[in-house]
């Protein structure tokens, strides 16, 4: 268990316990299922040139169990800039998702001095300053939890907006070392989380969909999100995350959310 997945080959995948989220301790957390989906949609890109990762949404149907899954890939149109695809994670024998991923074509072109707007923002704080934090939850023992590490930028854990640093303990797949998008996507989904800001024990606020977008290829192991949740007092909400890497802002990533009292 020194991976959150086993590569079974023809796109098959065993997830481990280090892939366990703090809603059911037998269901997947989405940022690891959304990195595996990432991995796949990166090496389709390849093929064709595309080596950034643009955009992906996860539209998130049902939890994924621990245990056997797999990833179907589908090129929707191949442009001579940019690739759509599509496809499906499935999990259980069931489609726990759906996504759709935009991959495109690199160039090397500087900004200009003084454009407005850059560079872009850094991070509240970078990693070596902020204190060690944890989101173990007291009856999910051992999982995603495990599988990062977490530092903590500003304001507070589980307390409303924050930010928070994330670093991959262990590869997302057995043998291999997790690529820059990989370790966005398995961070990115967490938003919502450390940004909590209703009471884990009366509320579950469980997100929908997940959506990252990136204006540049992420850099080093650190993933820090500024992460905020907005509640529209409907059972309905919104948490928005800016992502940064050690060298500044990357993207955005949001989620929709689920909001019902338990």
């Amino acid at each position: 268990m020194d991976a959150a997945y086993v590569d079974l080959g023809d796109g098959v995948f065993r997830a481990t316990a280090l892939t366990g989220g703090p809603w059911s301790p037998g269901h997947q957390h989405a940022g690891p299922p959304s990195a595996l989906i990432a991995r796949t949609i990166e090496r389709a890109g390849a093929n064709e040139g595309f080596t950034h990762l643009g955009r992906l949404t996860v539209n998130l149907m049902r939890p994924a169990p621990i245990g056997e899954c797999r990833v179907e890939i589908a090129a929707d149109y191949v442009g001579r800039n940019a690739g759509h695809y599509s496809g499906r994670f499935i999990a259980g024998g069931k489609e726990a998702a759906r996504f759709t991923a935009l991959a495109q074509r690199e160039d090397g072109l500087p900004i200009p001095k003084g454009t407005p707007g850059h560079p872009p923002p850094a991070a509240p704080k970078p990693p070596e300053t902020c204190p060690v934090v944890t989101m173990h939850f007291a009856d999910r023992p051992f999982g995603y939890a495990d599988l990062v590490e977490n530092r903590l930028a500003a304001g507070h854990f589980f307390k409303g907006p924050c930010a928070v640093w994330f670093r991959m303990n262990h590869p997302l797949i057995k043998g291999e070392r997790p690529s820059p998008y990989q370790r966005v996507a398995v961070a990115a989904d967490s938003g919502n989380g450390i940004s909590a800001a209703l009471d884990f024990g009366k509320y579950v606020f469980i997100n929908c969909d997940l959506t990252i977008n990136l204006f540049r290829r992420p850099e080093g192991t650190w993933i820090c999100l500024e992460a905020r949740s907005f509640f529209g007092g409907n059972g309905c909400g919104l948490a928005e995350s800016a992502l940064y890497d050690e060298r500044g802002l990357i993207g955005r990533a949001t989620q929709s959310l689920a909001v019902r009292a338990r």
